[in-house]
């Protein structure tokens, strides 16, 4: 069971940093914390609907990976004992 738990907090926090930096990389609204770490210079790159639709999608991907691994440590957590 610790190598189970441990390969879920690693998981965790590598699907984490994953998140931050993809939900980071998302078009700005305008005034945001996008515009405040460079999203008002990425405009040009992240102009197409197509590839924030898909940027979307694998942002919405990870963070199902990231609550699952929540989900299964708490599992684990409960009845391990």
């Amino acid at each position: 069971m610790d190598a189970v738990r441990i390969g879920l907090q690693v998981l965790l926090v590598v699907t984490g940093l994953i998140q931050v930096l993809l939900i980071l990389m998302h078009k700005g609204k305008g005034g945001g914390l996008s515009d405040m770490f460079g999203g008002g210079i990425s405009t040009s790159l992240g102009g197409s609907s197509v590839a924030e639709k898909n940027l979307t999608r694998f942002t919405v991907a990870i963070a199902l990976i990231w609550v699952t691994c929540i989900v299964m440590l708490g599992l684990l957590d409960r009845f391990s004992r």
